[in-house]
């Protein structure tokens, strides 16, 4: 099965106006992603949404049209590892970067899935059918109180995970932050935080000495994640395991330098960056040192539906990120996979990332197709 052609319909659509003003920046408005289409002489084809629901995916488009595109068209379909081992002279010579890839590689998996009959995550090898969940927000309170209600609201939905994003919130109110959550939810929610590498050294010790007192589950991104000697004192001084990193910079070999430092315990990955392939070494490189591989919210639904394939096939990974409000990455399918009874995530059983497009919606918000 050879490749013939590569397209991208680029669509707009307005992801409303979330009214979110942090230090993540405020998103909501006409956003413009793209839905990669990789065609093949079997008929077969393999796709995957270009973006976030953030910044869009038109920095994307060049890339994958100008670079990638000509060093695919008329090879086998089945060369991820080929195009995988070409990213260093790509990524030097052609400006390839990673998020540029990445959706290549999830719709080259999407295809293989198909043209095999099998949902990705079987094709991966499954270690499970299923994966709890935590629910999360992008920061949008500046006092603690604001945390203590949308603690509450997510219990109230069903939730037993929540992860924290404190945004700017002082180190004092941080620390109150915290512990009127634990108080508010009790002993059997798992909560996480995550700054989004926002601290200093002295500001993440003392926000840790708080998580470790509340029984968190993990502190995510405490300090900006090339902070090498603030991570690793961080993670010799703290109870509570550090999770690193969702920033941009942090790609594939920054996990190994990781584990050479002997620190964070939790790795971080997401099919934004590291497309399934990447995932997966980087999850299988943590397993060899005992480590998990924590999977972060992708930004549109076929990456997200990568992530929740790769969790199925690894045995590290506690944790599918459910990145609410669930509309601002739900989009251009005919159907979206949802929670189930027991509030866990249950993989696709549809061949390829089980994502069924909504052509109908696709052609309604077309601005262009790209060839």
């Amino acid at each position: 099965m050879r490749i013939t052609d590569i397209t991208i319909d680029v669509v707009s659509r307005d992801v409303g106006g979330t009214g979110l003003e942090s230090d993540l920046g405020r998103f909501g408005g006409e956003v413009s992603q793209g839905l990669l289409r990789i065609k093949t002489d079997e008929g077969i084809e393999g796709n995957c949404f270009i973006g976030d629901f953030r910044s869009g995916g038109r920095s994307l488009f060049d890339p994958i049209l100008k670079a990638l595109k000509p060093e695919l068209i008329g090879k086998d379909a089945s060369v991820r590892e080929w195009l995988w081992n070409r990213l260093g002279i790509l990524g030097a010579r052609r400006g390839v970067t990673f998020p540029a890839w990445a959706p290549v590689d999830v719709a080259l998996w999407d295809l293989a899935g198909k043209a095999a009959d099998m949902p990705v995550f079987r094709l991966l090898g499954a270690a499970s059918e299923e994966t709890k969940v935590y629910a999360t927000y992008p920061p949008r309170h500046e006092a603690p109180g604001g945390y203590v209600e949308e603690a509450r609201d997510i219990v109230g939905r069903g939730f037993r995970a929540y992860k924290i994003h404190p945004g700017m919130l002082s180190t004092s109110d941080t620390v109150k932050m915290v512990e009127a959550v634990r108080s508010e939810v009790g002993d059997d929610i798992t909560l996480m935080l995550d700054p989004n590498n926002n601290y200093d050294f002295r500001k993440a010790l003392t926000v840790g000495r708080a998580l470790d007192a509340n029984g968190f589950h993990w502190f995510e991104d405490p300090v900006p994640w090339d902070d090498f000697d603030a991570v690793v004192e961080l993670s010799s001084r703290l109870d509570t395991p550090l999770a690193m990193s969702d920033l941009a910079g942090y790609l594939f070999r920054e996990p190994a330098h990781y584990i050479r430092l002997g620190a964070p315990r939790i790795l971080r990955a997401t099919a934004r960056k590291h497309g399934i392939t990447g995932m997966k070494k980087i999850a299988g490189m943590a397993e060899a040192f005992g480590l998990n591989c924590e999977i972060g919210t992708a930004g549109n639904p076929h990456m997200n539906a990568a992530n929740l394939h790769t969790i199925c096939s690894i045995g590290n990974c506690d944790y599918y990120e459910w990145w609410m409000p669930a509309e601002a990455h739900q989009f251009g399918l005919v159907d979206h996979y949802g929670l189930n009874d027991r509030m866990t995530l249950e993989a696709p059983e549809m061949p390829g990332l089980g994502c069924q497009l909504d052509e109908d919606w696709i052609a309604a918000h077309r601005v262009a197709t790209l060839e």
